[in-house]
């Protein structure tokens, strides 16, 4: 069972690439474990031995589905690999990344971080022309129209279904001899570039780098397509340009704090967030505490820029897994208890400043305030680094659909009182804006303004979200 179903936003996958390295899996695998954060429902690798592609997923965390030899039966010195998040619904091994699809012009692996939003009406096309879909991802429509272009180099098939598809991707191509990223127009998602001694390394996230001691080169820039082979790399830049609009959420709870994205560092930009939040909503308490992970960084920055001290109220059980058995006889809050206790003898008699990064639906809010006055608090003021959440994302993100968010139907006030705070202060646009001006232009920012950059209409948007069910 999922105790709080959707009450936390939820990436959709990491990707990570190498080519040039002998042991081109194990360092995929590396890779992926630095970059299990951004999805733990299935992994998978696939490798290139010049000759074709070997591949490997299956259900579960990194180290679950590469125990025993399944590395050493993917040979070669080119591999991508994956972790998704399986959002509430059913989750399968054919919706496993990467997808692996044989056609008239050899062997083609991909691996995408994102989502298409006209993935269906693009799937009724091919369907209506009886093509036969083996999974339910928006991924697989890529393949479909790689397959079917009349472009003679797979260079060509790339651009020409990357221009027909909308919304946001990081992708990873892997075909026999070359590794193939593509970054879309708007930028949505991280996709960076490193080296390792003479290999080439690509990931969503440049912690993956620090495990596997690479050194950053670069962001894979907006509508950048780039090739990686025995030739070296070539930059394509083929699509036509359009606002750069990364997601912003990325920032606030996607990313690893030791990562550095869009052109910033996202413990820092975190931090900001929380130096901002206390200049808005200042209140009078004893300390301040984080609700972990997430939470931390900008709890700091919140302590530093008010002067009330940081304390680690909440502590976090990291070993919960997605499903567990409750007993039979009913404990309160069990959801929220199995992952996070209250310290008792930090909170007695404390007026606490409880930050947080976001509230979805506010029942976890709800149990974690109700766990932090049986552990004896005496006040208990909610700061969210973010500001309220209003729409749903089409892009990558895992949420609940707009009715289900509660500050789309609540004031502050409102939610105030259902959570059971004592006050509750969420940063403003204004306050996010200047929090991440390091990373330069625009975000998008849609979960909050319900402004999205890439037009999603009621046609291609609302069956979407069956992608998310």
């Amino acid at each position: 069972m999922n105790p709080n179903p959707n009450d936390r936003f939820n990436d959709e996958c990491g990707v990570f690439g190498v080519y040039g390295h002998p042991e081109a899996a194990n360092i995929a695998y590396l890779g992926l474990h630095a970059l299990q954060h951004r999805g733990q429902e299935s992994a998978g690798i696939v490798s290139s031995d010049g000759a074709g592609l070997n591949s490997h997923k299956g259900m579960g965390l990194v180290a679950d589905v590469f125990s025993g030899p399944a590395l050493g039966r993917l040979p070669g010195g080119a591999a991508i690999g994956h972790v998704r998040y399986s959002t509430s619904g059913e989750s399968h091994i054919r919706n496993a990344q990467p997808f692996v699809v044989e056609y008239s012009r050899g062997e083609i692996a991909v691996a995408h971080n994102g989502n298409l939003v006209n993935a269906n009406i693009l799937r009724d096309e091919f369907e209506a022309y009886g093509a036969i879909f083996q999974s339910s991802m928006d991924t697989e429509i890529i393949v479909h129209i790689i397959a079917s272009s009349k472009e003679t180099s797979i260079v060509d098939r790339i651009i020409y279904a990357l221009k027909r598809v909308r919304g946001s991707y990081s992708l990873l191509f892997l075909t026999e001899d070359s590794i193939i990223a593509a970054r879309d127009p708007n930028g949505f998602r991280p996709l960076s570039l490193g080296r390792l001694k003479g290999a080439y390394a690509l990931a969503s996230e440049t912690c993956a780098f620090d495990l596997i001691e690479a050194d950053y080169v670069r962001d894979i820039e907006p509508g950048e397509l780039i090739v990686i082979n025995k030739e070296g790399l070539r930059s394509y830049k083929p699509f036509e340009r359009a606002a750069y609009t990364p997601c912003v959420f990325e920032f606030i709870y996607f990313a690893r704090p030791d990562s550095r994205i869009f052109g910033a560092n996202v413990y820092e930009v975190r931090q900001r967030l929380g130096q901002r939040l206390a200049d808005e909503h200042p209140v009078e308490a004893d300390i301040v505490i984080p609700v972990p992970d997430s939470g931390v960084p900008a709890a700091i920055g919140y302590a530093k820029r008010s002067g009330i001290p940081f304390e680690m109220g909440i502590v976090r059980n990291h070993y919960v897994g997605r499903t567990f058995i409750e007993p039979k006889d009913s404990i309160r809050h069990f959801g929220v208890k199995i992952k996070l206790n209250a310290l008792r003898d930090v909170l007695k008699g404390k007026r606490l400043v409880v930050v947080d990064d976001s509230i979805v639906r506010g029942t976890t809010s709800r149990k974690i305030i109700k766990m932090l006055r049986a552990a004896g608090a005496s006040e208990v003021h909610m700061r969210i680094s973010s500001p309220p959440t209003l729409s749903p994302c089409y892009y990558g993100i895992d949420t609940p659909r707009m009715e289900e968010l509660i500050a789309g139907s609540k004031s502050i006030a409102e939610i105030n009182g259902f959570i059971t705070s004592d006050s509750l202060g969420y940063l403003s646009v204004e306050g996010l804006y200047e929090a991440v001006r390091d990373a330069g232009g625009s975000f998008c920012d849609a979960c909050f303004t319900g402004r999205y950059p890439v037009e999603v209409t009621k046609r291609e948007g609302a069956p979407q979200l069956v992608l998310f069910k």
